[in-house]
């Protein structure tokens, strides 16, 4: 019925289409538009690292802690943690979608410095790093040695000791990841030379900071 209305009346519909096609270009330039709009949700990383010990005592001593102060977050959505052997805790927070990075950063900086008093006195002084981050890489960039004078060691302790913090100091960067580790050195103890000198293992950590 109203398309035979529309068929008989030509002029009629036309008009009306053009007066659409105008309204909906006015329109267009009010429209809200979002050049790169928030489809992951905002998620902020705990990152901690307690040297020499494993999974399980960084899980008990680390993870468990820091876990159960961060409660109490309105537009949080759900936590997980890893501890794995090498002594890493990480412990990520997952925001609803449109929260500000910048307020759930801060909140669980707070929260956090509520639980660094039971933290172990050597994560502390190793640092706790609060971060605005997504488990996504955006990029992934490798070095090599094109006169072959560094090695694979050499090149991570490159990468950790001059690329790393200026990385992340650009904007919009959230975190820095670098594969592998800096220059490290594992000392052996002689149980009974540290019973003649009347040493303890902390003595000797103290001595060689």
């Amino acid at each position: 019925m109203l398309s035979r209305f529309f068929l008989k009346r030509p002029v009629f519909a036309w008009v009306i289409a053009i007066i659409m096609m105008v309204l909906g270009g006015l329109a267009i330039h009010n429209l809200p538009i979002s050049q790169y709009p928030p489809i992951a949700p905002p998620s902020i990383a705990i990152d901690s690292f307690y040297p020499g010990a494993s999974a399980e005592t960084v899980e008990n001593s680390v993870t468990q802690i820091i876990e159960q102060k961060m409660t109490g977050f309105d537009d949080m959505i759900y936590m997980s943690a890893t501890s794995d052997s090498a002594g890493a805790s990480r412990v990520e927070l997952t925001f609803k979608p449109g929260t500000d990075p910048d307020i759930a950063w801060a909140k669980v900086q707070n929260k956090l410095q509520l639980a660094m008093a039971s933290l172990p006195e050597v994560v502390q002084r190793t640092g706790v790093m609060v971060s605005k981050s997504t488990r996504n890489f955006l990029i992934i960039v490798g070095l090599i040695s094109e006169d072959g004078s560094m090695d694979g060691n050499d090149l991570r302790d490159y990468a950790q000791s001059n690329l790393e913090k200026v990385l992340a100091r650009v904007p919009g960067v959230g975190e820095v990841m670098t594969f592998g580790s800096q220059y490290a050195m594992r000392i052996w103890l002689n149980p009974e030379k540290l019973t003649d000198y009347s040493l303890t293992v902390e003595d000797v950590i103290l001595a060689l900071r």
